[in-house]
């Protein structure tokens, strides 16, 4: 009987230091969530801060003051704007009229070529027009 007796109270030690660290353990993640919530109170309370600080530096009053206090800026008057006819003369076309496009023609080139070609092998690298395919040079 004193072997049950001796057994039952190593499992009740067993299961009171078992319950003890479970207790620990909740209040050490219990401490560490509140910790945490603290720690993003802080932040969203720096966020709010910093927000308020930006609007304030971007209110239109505050920049009207800066520019005015710090540049020398005089508003748009009408007589600054200048009509149509004295523009500069437009740019000489390099191309003529009734020439083909040139674009134009190097796609359709490169389109024939590729039509010319046939079905291509698709483990074979694809050519992209722009550079010239260096199989058939070799």
């Amino acid at each position: 009987m004193r072997i049950i007796h001796v057994f039952v109270i190593c499992a009740l030690v067993f299961a009171a230091s078992y319950v003890y660290r479970i207790k620990m353990e909740s209040t050490v993640r219990t401490e560490r969530v509140l910790k945490l919530r603290a720690d993003i109170r802080e932040q969203r309370d720096a966020i709010a801060n910093l927000k308020a600080e930006w609007a304030k530096l971007e209110s239109p009053r505050r920049l009207q003051d800066l520019a005015s206090r710090h540049l020398s800026l005089r508003p748009i008057e009408a007589t600054q704007y200048d009509s149509l006819k004295n523009l500069p003369p437009r740019p000489p076309s390099f191309v003529k009229p009734g020439d083909p496009d040139p674009i134009g023609t190097m796609i359709e080139s490169v389109d024939q070529e590729a039509l010319a070609s046939g079905p291509r092998d698709p483990d074979q690298e694809s050519v992209t027009g722009s550079v010239p395919s260096t199989e058939g040079a070799q």
